[in-house]
């Protein structure tokens, strides 16, 4: 699986829960929420732009930072 790093602006709790319940609901992925420097990591096969479009249905200013070397 390919580990993505995004840019997400969120500022308290219930925006990192907005961004839960998105990749919930999209599936097929593991993910880590880094909110106080503002970054979601994810995990998935799942290609960028569809991720992308799933992290700005949150309402959210998001972008894409790069890729994440698997550890």
């Amino acid at each position: 699986m390919q580990k993505h790093e995004f840019f997400v602006d969120m500022t308290c709790e219930g925006c990192s829960n907005a961004v839960t319940r998105v990749l919930h609901r999209l599936g097929g992925v593991s993910f880590d929420i880094d909110l106080p420097n503002k970054k979601v990591y994810i995990d998935s096969e799942h290609n960028v732009d569809t991720l992308l479009e799933t992290l700005k249905k949150t309402g959210k200013n998001a972008s894409y930072l790069g890729e994440k070397s698997a550890q």
